[in-house]
């Protein structure tokens, strides 16, 4: 079984959250794990625009993930990196 991790780096969260969202929910029965990171400015008392999201997927989804991937590239300021175990 293979077990894929995915990685999402939104630099501007609040612009392009919808966008994201809006796949997530598409590509949700793929996802088992979803844990959502956002950066804080020096004195804490701001988040920043940039988020990092990590996803782990469900066992033996390769064809879904890399549709999820390839959609998630085409929005603005987004990076996808995955990893496979």
């Amino acid at each position: 079984m293979k077990k894929i991790i995915v990685g999402i780096q939104i630099e501007n969260r609040f612009e392009e959250v919808k966008k994201v969202q809006k796949l997530l929910t598409d590509f949700g029965c793929i996802i088992k794990t979803r844990l959502g990171l956002h950066q804080q400015t020096e004195n804490n008392e701001e988040c920043t625009e940039k988020g990092l999201l990590i996803l782990e997927l469900v066992n033996n989804c390769a064809e879904k993930a890399s549709e999820l991937k390839e959609k998630l590239e085409k929005v603005d300021g987004v990076n996808v990196r995955t990893m496979e175990f």
